[in-house]
């Protein structure tokens, strides 16, 4: 039997269709962009959280020589948060990503799988979807309403 996979989203054509909380999310993951440590791929990826008490904090890429031992700006930001503030639920991410040398061809960059998979684990844990939102520097904007519109077919501790 075949069945199709349907994901919702929405895409904005830029930052000024985004309510006030959705541009100020889009302006820390810019500026926490500009701060990855990228020297080998120079792809700079920046990442905004914003926690239900209403704190936003923001992390990027951090790249290392031996390449498994660097990290990508969602998780860099989701273990920090989870690590300093572990009962706090995660209300919405954004995510900004491209080449160091901006190209306009550079489509709204999501998180890779790995990333899709730590985010599985915060929204399950919390058992409360999270908006997730990734962008490019053209502004272009794509939203979910939750990490399982990104991996439909997930692994959690139910597998377990």
């Amino acid at each position: 039997m075949k069945k199709n996979i349907q994901i919702s989203y929405q895409q904005f054509a830029d930052r000024n269709a985004l309510d006030e909380t959705e541009r100020m999310l889009f302006e820390r993951a810019k500026q926490a962009r500009e701060n990855a440590y990228a020297p080998y791929s120079n792809f700079l990826v920046g990442c905004a959280v914003l926690l239900e008490n209403g704190e936003i904090y923001s992390g990027n890429n951090q790249e290392n020589a031996a390449f498994p031992s660097g990290l990508c700006a969602e998780r860099t930001t989701l273990f920090w948060i989870g690590a300093n503030f572990p009962h706090e639920k995660i209300k919405k991410i954004f995510i900004i990503g491209g080449p160091r040398a901006f190209s306009e061809k550079t489509p709204p960059i999501p998180p890779c799988g790995a990333c899709r998979q730590s985010l599985i684990e915060y929204e399950t844990k919390q058992n409360e979807n999270i908006e997730l939102y990734f962008s490019n520097l053209n502004e272009e904007v794509i939203k979910v309403h939750s990490i399982k519109d990104l991996l439909p077919f997930y692994f959690n501790a139910t597998f377990l």
